[in-house]
């Protein structure tokens, strides 16, 4: 029994029919599904950054932003790596043993708190309430700090003082060592900060 043109027009129209809404519904879709991929700038934001060191000189510091957060990269002199000892009694923390996989990568769980003793990289909030401590690198008396101070760094809101290797010292209000992110050298003069798989 053969089918009559009714029939046969039916079926053309039922598979165009057919045929558009799926054209159409992949058209919707692909606008909604492209939104739940992150956009330019949160890949930017997570992204890992470059920092150039090269001009860095000892006893100097700079700082990238990486997350939104200050990252300060200190090439510190040979004196400056002889005050850790000094100050090792004096800090909070100064194996990095408190939250250490939140704070301290592995590779930096050493006195220098860093990969390459001459370089400290760490994140310059204060681990009390989220200030951003002031540079006191050098040594020597001075306002609201110790007279003995060996250099470091000041958290001018509430009086936390941190060591050159970003070790809070004891009886502050700070809780934590400042933060140091994963990071990895890329060469001799090249950081690479949010990443460290070959760390």
């Amino acid at each position: 029994m053969s089918d009559s043109p009714f029939d046969q027009g039916r079926r053309t129209w039922v598979a165009a029919t057919a045929g558009a809404g799926a054209i159409g519904g992949v058209a919707a879709a692909v606008p909604f599904v492209s939104t739940f991929a992150p956009s330019e700038r949160a890949k930017a934001a997570g992204a890992a950054v470059e920092a150039d060191i090269s001009a860095l000189k000892p006893g100097e510091k700079m700082t990238v932003e990486w997350r939104g957060k200050p990252v300060w990269i200190v090439r510190r002199t040979k004196e400056q790596l002889d005050t850790l000892k000094k100050t090792e009694p004096q800090v909070a923390d100064p194996k990095s043993e408190r939250n250490p996989g939140e704070l301290t990568p592995p590779y930096a769980r050493n006195e220098y708190r860093s990969i390459k003793p001459e370089f400290l990289v760490a994140v310059g909030i204060c681990s009390h309430l989220g200030c951003s401590p002031s540079d006191k690198l050098a040594p020597g008396a001075q306002p609201s700090l110790p007279d003995d101070w060996q250099g470091g760094f000041l958290c001018p809101c509430h009086g936390s003082t941190f060591d050159l290797a970003g070790r809070v010292f004891k009886n502050k209000p700070a809780p934590d060592n400042l933060e140091v992110p994963p990071h990895m050298f890329l060469s001799d003069t090249l950081l690479l900060i949010g990443e460290d798989k070959k760390a």
